[in-house]
């Protein structure tokens, strides 16, 4: 960890859920700040955190209309909500409204770990973001419009090009049906279209397309890139 340890805004009204993730995340090196409500948490946003958990089921605020609220005072700050609901509205609504990644509860400490690490990683990636895009054997010059699996150059068409370069520059970050429609289609709300060119694009980046280790399905929420390496 850096010597300026990761100030980490956690949002949750469980007790036993605040202590367990106080517990793992201080052993990494997070410096934790806790909230138990809606209201405390946004007082608590002065604190500057780099990143917020953010659990749906407030007492006093509804964990969608805290999300917009947060996002109205800081539109980058990483968020990865907790949801003990396993409803797919729920978590695509909190990826449209902006969050950056979500788990369902109970969740392991090992994935809460790398969900966050993938968020710092986006984000440093939208701040600065680099020209070549590098992910196991797969690189994308975003300058030079070359896709490469290991040396082999991948010929692609606009559309399967454009549905990469989305892919790349929120790499690690699930992206819902809706966002990806609206970014290559606009006026498209059937996902059918995009489901015929992800599987176009993964025949063509993919060593075998039907178990992508590239593009991955986010089962009816929509789809994420593996993260750059």
């Amino acid at each position: 960890m850096n010597a300026t340890p990761i100030k980490v805004l956690v949002i949750d009204d469980e007790p036993p859920i605040r202590k367990l993730l106080r517990m793992g995340l201080s052993t990494q090196g997070y410096d934790i700040l806790e909230a138990s409500n809606g209201k405390l948490a946004l007082e608590m946003l002065g604190e500057g955190p780099a990143l917020i958990i953010l659990d749906l089921g407030l007492p006093d605020i509804q964990g969608h209309d805290l999300l917009r609220m947060i996002r109205g005072r800081n539109e980058s700050v990483p968020i990865v909500v907790l949801s003990s609901r396993g409803d797919e509205a729920g978590k695509v609504q909190a990826l449209d409204l902006g969050a950056d990644d979500y788990l369902t509860k109970p969740f392991g400490m090992d994935e809460l770990l790398a969900r966050l690490r993938a968020a710092l990683r986006h984000q440093l990636q939208v701040q600065g973001e680099r020209p070549v895009f590098r992910s196991g054997d797969l690189s994308v010059d975003l300058v030079r419009r070359i896709v490469k699996v290991g040396d082999k150059e991948i010929k692609l068409s606009p559309k399967e090009y454009d549905l990469l370069r989305v892919l790349v520059q929120h790499a690690g970050k699930v992206l819902t049906h809706r966002f990806l429609l609206k970014e290559l289609w606009d006026e498209l709300t059937d996902a059918q279209y995009l489901r015929v060119y992800v599987r176009q694009l993964r025949q063509k980046i993919e060593a075998d397309p039907e178990r992508p280790q590239f593009v991955l399905t986010e089962t009816g929420i929509g789809y994420r890139l593996r993260a750059a390496d």
